[in-house]
């Protein structure tokens, strides 16, 4: 199975970002003036940091926030949400750091969620220097792999983020058991619907879970028809058919979407017949052109048929 994390985790930033500081961050939520709101920047990192895309990551957010310490100091808060263990992260998460303050001559906080299945890998810093002249840049980490052995306090928690790394995990620890992410799936939507969130807030954390932990066709039926006993049994149909309809065709286009970025990264601005296929494509062939995009040396190679 082909995971998909990098839309579901942007999509959670951007709505439960103040969520999101408070279960990874607390210090620095306490210190930030939520009254004042947020603002997404993320147009203006792209162009901050187009040239310097070093490595795969899962996702990046920029947000513009206000401390609460009496001044009206306006801070940059950098978040890079890495999947795999890469070498080169450390000077990507200096490099953005750096070009950014250069943009806005404005505080730069820069966090990283490391997403991937090796305990060991945590960089925090990064250093270099020549003949006496010293650069050094270190960064708040957060290992989810490190919650593994924190599922009772997940479990536990109010906050939404506890669901994501649930899911997170739970998808990581499937990819190739898809019985077993059908029973955890249906075992984290039960825990869902009983933490008392705002309808508006199991939808979307319905969304993130439905968007990570995707089965196959056959496992997808038997988890909707699990899914709608236990809405019978329990009177909490949170869900309705057309929902489903929605949510599923959010997903297809949040496939679409990240396809799409990994090919204009791979290959440039893309040409119109390329456009059309990922538009009319199903999601079994969104997931097989997605599996060939980093081997392929030329675009018309990801839309071959095997």
């Amino acid at each position: 199975m082909t995971d998909t994390y990098d839309s579901p985790w942007k999509e959670m930033l951007e709505g439960y970002f103040a969520d999101f500081m408070a279960f990874f961050f607390p210090d620095a939520h306490a210190d930030i003036d939520w009254a004042r709101g947020y603002e997404s920047l993320d147009q203006e990192l792209q162009q901050i940091v187009r040239g310097a895309a070093l490595g795969r990551r899962l996702a990046d957010k920029l947000m513009r926030v206000w401390r609460r310490n009496g001044e009206t100091q306006m801070v940059l808060v950098h978040t890079e949400i890495q999947g795999e263990r890469d070498a080169e992260f450390p000077k990507r998460m200096y490099t953005y750091n750096y070009r950014l303050f250069d943009r806005y001559d404005r505080p730069v906080v820069s966090l990283a969620i490391l997403g991937d299945d090796s305990p060991g890998w945590r960089p925090e810093t990064y250093h270099q220097g020549l003949w006496g002249c010293q650069v050094g840049f270190q960064f708040p980490v957060i290992k989810l792999h490190d919650y593994r052995e924190q599922w009772a306090l997940l479990e536990a928690s109010a906050n939404p983020f506890a669901i994501v790394v649930m899911a997170h995990l739970q998808t990581r620890a499937t990819r190739t058991a898809p019985e077993d992410r059908l029973h955890g799936k249906m075992r984290l939507v039960r825990h869902l619907y009983g933490r008392g969130y705002r309808r508006e807030d199991v939808l979307e954390l319905f969304r993130f879970i439905d968007w990570v932990m995707a089965l196959p066709a056959d496992l997808e039926r038997r988890f909707r028809d699990e899914l709608t006993r236990f809405e019978a049994e329990t009177h909490m149909p949170y869900i309705t058919s057309i929902e489903r309809m929605g949510i599923e065709k959010g997903i297809h286009q949040g496939e679409t979407l990240v396809l799409r970025r990994q090919l204009t990264r791979r290959f440039g601005p893309l040409p119109a017949w390329v456009e059309q296929r990922l538009e009319e494509a199903s999601a079994a062939q969104l997931e097989a052109w997605a599996e060939r995009v980093l081997e392929a040396a030329r675009l018309e190679e990801v839309f071959e048929t095997p």
